[in-house]
């Protein structure tokens, strides 16, 4: 059966935008995204745009309406970010035959340094303000990051592919089991959350000089804080690790008190991202974009690997990095 994304040809993109109103001067050029299909373009008036088209059947309609509100919330307050384009309707989510786009202005720039004091201060003073809006309210339609609940949807994915042989499956199941015994994991459900970008690695994040833009929202989520900030951290290096986190931390407290409490939450989400990515590709194999761009998924080599990163990271959730 053809997947959702193989009808979106470049003429149906083309007519797509067209539909809207905005004329495209030319094809649009994809961007290396997965889970949606994102492609920028210029205008007939020299204005630069990206388009995203939402994978089907992922996100409720609702869902990506929140994730829309939010941005404009974000950006009516002065927070960096990029909000979807609108129509004179007011609408941002668009939809054309069977697809769900929008449409963002195009947000130049490079992903930061981390090895500059300077740039880790303008991040963390973004993300300060950003938590400063997002703590108003809820999202409604957004889940909640569970780390027991998401773990064990994410091993079930796993352990009913067909990558792992019967060993393999054993010594997955049995790190994975050792990772939910973790006090850490209890601590991340019970902590209290916010609205978060949910995603915030350095792909993420755009500028120049000091002054950065988050993008990219697709994954926004109710979660604790620091969601938002252990991505930019290294692993497993505990003098950048402190460093870092100090000069981020100071330009969070520039406008909001920053959630120290939550540093020992770090490492087991750490530890549920690695689980829930490689679900996610297990999950997304029946895409052909998923295949040709991860073909290490289906060599037993990388399961080996996966196993001994998680059960390293298992050792982390013992004695975490930062109290080493």
């Amino acid at each position: 059966m053809p997947h959702p994304f193989s009808a979106l040809s470049p003429n149906m993109v083309m007519s797509a935008i067209e539909s809207i109103g905005i004329w495209p001067a030319g094809e649009p050029f994809a961007l290396n995204s997965y889970e949606n299909r994102v492609l920028m373009f210029r205008d007939d008036e020299g204005g630069r745009w990206v388009a995203k088209f939402y994978r089907p059947d992922r996100w409720s309609n609702q869902a990506i309406q929140e994730e829309h509100d939010f941005l404009q919330e974000l950006h009516q307050a002065g927070v960096p970010v990029v909000a979807p384009w609108r129509d004179e309707q007011n609408i941002s989510l668009q939809e054309f035959q069977q697809f769900r786009f929008a449409l963002f202005p195009q947000c130049p720039g490079q992903a930061p340094e981390l090895d500059n004091p300077s740039h880790l201060f303008a991040l963390g003073e973004v993300l300060g303000r950003l938590h400063n809006v997002s703590c108003k309210k809820d999202f409604q339609y957004r889940a909640r990051l569970s780390f027991e609940q998401g773990i064990l949807e994410a091993e079930a994915r796993v352990l009913g592919s067909q990558w792992l042989n019967k060993h393999q499956q054993r010594a997955y199941q049995q790190v994975v089991q050792k990772i939910l015994r973790q006090p850490g994991g209890r601590d991340v459900d019970s902590a209290k959350v916010i609205r978060t970008h949910g995603d915030c690695h350095l792909g993420n994040v755009l500028g120049r000089e000091e002054a950065f833009t988050l993008v990219d929202f697709d994954d926004c989520i109710m979660a604790p804080a620091i969601q938002d900030i252990w991505m930019l951290l290294p692993v497993n290096d505990p003098t950048s690790w402190r460093a870092q986190l100090s000069e981020i931390v100071e330009g969070y407290e520039e406008t909001r008190s920053f959630p120290s409490e939550e540093i020992s939450l770090i490492e087991p989400l750490r530890a549920y991202r690695l689980i829930r990515h490689t679900a996610w590709l297990v999950s997304r194999w029946d895409d052909p974009a998923f295949p040709r761009a991860f073909p290490w998924l289906a060599e037993g080599g990388y399961w080996d690997q996966h196993i001994r990163q998680l059960e390293q990271q298992s050792l982390q959730l013992e004695k975490p990095v930062w109290l080493a």
